[in-house]
């Protein structure tokens, strides 16, 4: 039976700024429209972390009955270890989106029920980023999926559950957050080309390759970039704090950049994190202070 410290470091804390950062960042814009719902922005910040949990556990679970967990490099997995069974850590993958969907129900009940669908989609996404017969995370469609709905979805979904109109600032908050998120995913599978190669996991990273993939993430951090800019034209040009954030790019850029390979990208994981999280506070604070 995993202990409770192996069930928090099978949900990968390391990633839970993914699902913070575009509640920050949709709460920054609404606040700018002079709509701040808080209690809405808390209901929004558990679907995203509940959500972000989940589809640890899905994907810890599905990995690990394929067996493509079995020669892991990084963080521990909870089924491919045997420190949990593969039942278990199912039902804890599900109780996590059970948590998401009973707060994206009050979310939809208080602002619009067509928001029960969008919801339902981002469940199914996040089981079948690695569940299912032909899942999408073998397909190098991961990045694609963690933009949609850990960027645009998130950041533009918990705008609107405040404002309840359509925000363009919220869009290319969205970009810069959905971004940084997959830089996260990006360096997650670079560090697992060789195994995954092995294994038949069709990633991104397997498909691009190594050095390409890592001009891949420098991409990603200057489209992140890109976004502070159209942020700050559309609302404040205090916005451009924002721009400090690269500040904690330097440290992962150089080890991405400088061909790091197997656990010396293991903090390039909690860094990237913590830098995504760091553009959504550095983005969101003048917009309250506008």
């Amino acid at each position: 039976m995993a202990t409770p410290a192996q069930w928090v470091a099978g949900a990968r804390p390391r990633t839970l700024p993914a699902a913070v950062s575009p509640v920050v960042a949709g709460t920054g814009v609404a606040a700018y429209a002079g709509q701040v719902v808080w209690w809405k922005a808390a209901l929004a910040l558990v679907v995203a972390l509940a959500l972000q949990v989940g589809v640890n556990y899905a994907n810890d679970y599905s990995d690990g009955i394929r067996g493509t967990d079995a020669e892991r490099v990084g963080p521990m997995r909870l089924v491919g270890s045997g420190a949990a069974t593969a039942h278990a850590v199912k039902l804890a993958a599900f109780a996590a989106f059970g948590v998401a969907a009973i707060a994206g129900l009050v979310l939809a009940a208080t602002t619009a029920w067509w928001l029960v669908a969008v919801g339902l989609v981002s469940i199914v996404a996040a089981w079948f980023y690695t569940g299912g017969k032909r899942p999408y995370g073998y397909l190098a469609l991961g990045e694609l999926m963690v933009f949609v709905f850990f960027g645009l979805v998130a950041v533009v979904g918990t705008t609107y559950v405040q404002t309840r109109t359509w925000e363009w600032a919220a869009l290319y908050a969205a970009v810069g957050v959905g971004a940084l998120a997959c830089a996260i995913l990006v360096v997650n599978n670079l560090r697992d080309v060789p195994t995954d190669t092995a294994t038949g996991k069709r990633t991104l990273a397997v498909v691009l390759g190594d050095e390409r993939t890592r001009y891949l993430y420098l991409l990603l951090v200057l489209a992140a970039t890109a976004a502070v800019v159209a942020v700050a034209v559309a609302t404040t040009w205090w916005a451009l704090v924002g721009l400090l954030f690269l500040v904690r790019m330097i440290a992962p850029l150089r080890t991405v950049l400088g061909g790091a390979r197997g656990l010396a990208l293991v903090p390039v994981l909690q860094q990237t994190g913590i830098g995504e999280l760091t553009w959504a506070l550095l983005v969101a604070v003048p917009l309250f202070l506008r």
